[in-house]
């Protein structure tokens, strides 16, 4: 058998060195060229992991253009993984892999079809998600499911922390299919029947604050976009700046001494790490623990605490 491995993101990293270690006959890896990949969240370099296994790395622009669809051809594959890949496989493409090709979505399908699924799970204030490894098909993540993983969501998690979990998971889950696959079994089944939307894809311009929702409703949002996404963001005395940490205050209640955005005073511990600025929503507060502006310059502990902005306020502008 000879397996085929499409991926750009740091989430397909970790299974694609278990096959390796695992001596599983993975005989080339397709990856964006670098220029491309700089406008990617999350993306990782396969190079040194190919170079170590001495697989052979090809470099690509779109899986569905020509130069692409030419090597797939020529690599007469039998079956290819493609994991963290965000542009969708043609049919024609797809149809180059006599065995068929297997992707991952972070969700269990078929909930959260779409794009960035983590990051809305976050966002959605969802308890669980989870992970599915399915055969690509025509439409985004409608193909028959060969297994899935639930994955809990704490108040404690980030999209970072998740993406973790979910690496683990296709891990897993790649290394329980690819023995059946060299078996001659294809597993799967098809997903049940669902109406909900697909998710829409996020942009950097989508992590504006709306300060003027409920605490919790705030903390989920910066938590889901926090590295190694753009990040949460609002203005404050004509600057921008991203929110890379925040933690939840008990207070879920209509604030009574300062309107949403409004920062309401410093949090203070002995303990730098715990310190930073308390801010209002329309429903209890949230304390901004790490932020940054567009120069670069990182505010985060006491160096946050001790400026001097009790009673401004962030704005979307």
């Amino acid at each position: 058998m000879r397996i085929g491995w499409v991926g750009a993101h740091s989430e397909g990293l970790a299974a694609l060195r278990a096959l390796l270690q695992q001596n599983a006959p993975v005989v080339s890896v397709l990856t964006l060229d670098p220029a491309a990949a700089t406008t990617m969240s999350g993306a990782a370099d396969y190079e040194p992991l190919c170079r170590e296994f001495a697989v052979d790395l090809h470099f690509i622009r779109d899986i569905n253009d020509e130069h692409s669809r030419s090597l797939l051809r020529n690599l007469c594959l039998d079956v290819a993984f493609v994991i963290g890949w965000t542009q969708l496989v043609r049919r024609e493409t797809m149809d180059l892999v006599p065995g068929g090709m297997i992707g991952a979505h972070a969700s269990l399908l078929p909930r959260l079809r779409g794009r960035a699924p983590i990051n809305w799970a976050l966002i959605k204030g969802l308890q669980a998600t989870g992970n599915s490894l399915i055969w690509l098909a025509d439409g985004a993540d409608r193909g028959d499911i060969i297994d899935q993983t639930v994955i809990p969501i704490s108040v404690f998690d980030t999209c970072e922390s998740l993406y973790d979990e979910v690496a683990r998971s296709t891990t897993e889950m790649i290394l329980r299919c690819v023995p059946r696959l060299m078996r001659g079994e294809r597993p799967g089944q098809p997903q049940p029947a669902m109406d909900e939307p697909d998710l829409p894809r996020r942009r950097p311009r989508d992590g504006v604050m709306n300060w003027a929702r409920p605490s919790r409703e705030v903390y989920d949002f910066i938590r889901a976009l926090t590295r190694p996404y753009p990040g949460a963001w609002s203005w404050l005395d004509g600057r921008r700046y991203r929110i890379w940490q925040a933690a939840l205050l008990p207070s879920p209640v209509a604030h009574a001494s300062g309107c949403p955005g409004e920062i309401v005073g410093s949090l203070v511990s002995p303990r730098s790490d715990a310190c930073g600025i308390v801010v209002a929503c329309k429903e209890g507060d949230v304390a901004l623990l790490e932020i940054e502006d567009d120069d670069g310059r990182v505010l985060t502990g006491t160096n946050l605490a001790n400026l001097s902005w009790s009673g401004k306020r962030w704005s979307t502008h």
